[in-house]
This record gives structure tokens, sequence and C-alpha cells, in this order.
């Protein structure tokens, strides 16, 4: 398997839609809120000062992440992976690009929520 980690392209919009749809279909449900941001990513991720990345395996997308910035903090969000590349580590190598690219930035944290609770930030620094 050949992994790459690219930023966002807008050519890469559905993918970013379709990964975490399926995700939150199969073990939540798409909230409206969900619905917004994953169906205009430039528009409620980048254009806001987010950063959205993707997995590819060769040429296709297999996986995603976002950092949102949420003015105060940046949160990481919307990451999905392909249900057939699951299992093989594909999401904490996107984590931890997400931290080292927050590091680069010069960020103190980054901040994780789940569905039940906020995770404390990831400090790093």
């Amino acid at each position: 398997m050949t992994l790459e980690i690219i930023p966002f392209k807008t050519e890469y919009s559905q993918d970013f839609y379709n990964l975490n749809t399926e995700w939150l279909e199969k073990y939540f449900y798409v909230e409206p809120y969900d619905e917004k941001i994953l169906s205009n990513p430039q528009k409620y991720i980048i254009d806001t000062g987010g950063f959205i990345f993707f997995i590819k395996n060769e040429t296709k997308i297999i996986g995603t992440i976002a950092l949102i910035d949420q003015s105060i903090y940046f949160e990481l969000s919307k990451m999905a992976i392909l249900p057939e590349y699951r299992g093989q580590k594909i999401g904490q190598k996107l984590i931890e690009y997400c931290i080292n690219f927050a590091k680069q930035k010069k960020w103190k944290s980054i901040t994780l929520y789940s569905h039940k609770k906020l995770v404390p930030a990831i400090k790093l620094i």
C-alpha cells in the first residue's frame, strides 16, 4: 500500500462528504449541522481558516480529517476511513499528521470532541 496525505482540493469535496456520511450513518446519524458542513467544506471549513486533509492509496481517496477553526482553538474533526481500510492504523496516521501540522503552525493545542463528552485538548508544546 502506497499512502500519501494531501491537502484539500475542491475536486475531493464529494469524497469528504461520502466518507463522513457513511461513517455517521453507520454509527450515529447525519444531523442537519453535519449535512451543512459536509455539503460545502470549502465554505464552512476552508474559507473560515480551517484545514482538510485526505489520505490516498495510489489514486484512491481512502480517508479524511479536518482541523476546524473555532476562533479560540482548532478542533480535530470529521475523520473517516473507508470501511475496507479500517483497522490498519490509517486514522492514526492522519491524527499524527495533524498533530505535526499543528506543531509546525506553533499552535499550543488542538481539541477533540467525542459524541459523549469533551476530550481534553492535545497539548502540543
